[in-house]
C-alpha cells in the first residue's frame, strides 16, 4: 500500500457518513477517521467544524448544514467534502475521495467546499 506524504489531505467523517468510507480510504492509505472513531457522535456541526479545524483534517459529510452553516459564519476551516447521501454509493465517494486526496493539496481545499 502507498503511503500518502505529509502534505496529504487528511479526511474526517462526520456522523452523516457511513464508517465504511472511513475504513475503505483507511485501507487505501489515505489519513481518514470517523466520528465515531473518536467518540465525536453527538457533537454539533460547530463542534465538529472545531474539531476538524484542530486536526487540520478535511471534513467529509452529507449534512447540508455545514454549507450554510460556513456560508452564514465565514469561519476558516480545512475544506468541506460534501455530496448528497443518496447521490454516490460508498465505494464511489472511497475512490472520488482519494482521487481528491492525490490531486488536491491541503493548502488548494482549505476554506473550501469540495461537491463529489
Amino acid at each position: 500500500m502507498e503511503e500518502e506524504n505529509a502534505d496529504s489531505i487528511k479526511v474526517y467523517t462526520n456522523e452523516s457518513v457511513d464508517v465504511a468510507i472511513a475504513e475503505g480510504l483507511k485501507r487505501r492509505g489515505v489519513e481518514a477517521w470517523s466520528a465515531k472513531d473518536t467518540g465525536n457522535l453527538g457533537l454539533t456541526d460547530i463542534e465538529q467544524i472545531q474539531y476538524a479545524t484542530e486536526e487540520e483534517a478535511t471534513i467529509f459529510t452529507h449534512d447540508d448544514d455545514f454549507l450554510s452553516l460556513i456560508a452564514e459564519t465565514d469561519r476558516e476551516h480545512h475544506g468541506i467534502i460534501y455530496v448528497h447521501q443518496q447521490k454516490l454509493s460508498i465505494g464511489a465517494c472511497i475512490r472520488r475521495i482519494k482521487a481528491l486526496v492525490q490531486t488536491r493539496t491541503p493548502e488548494e481545499i482549505k476554506n473550501h467546499i469540495e461537491f463529489l
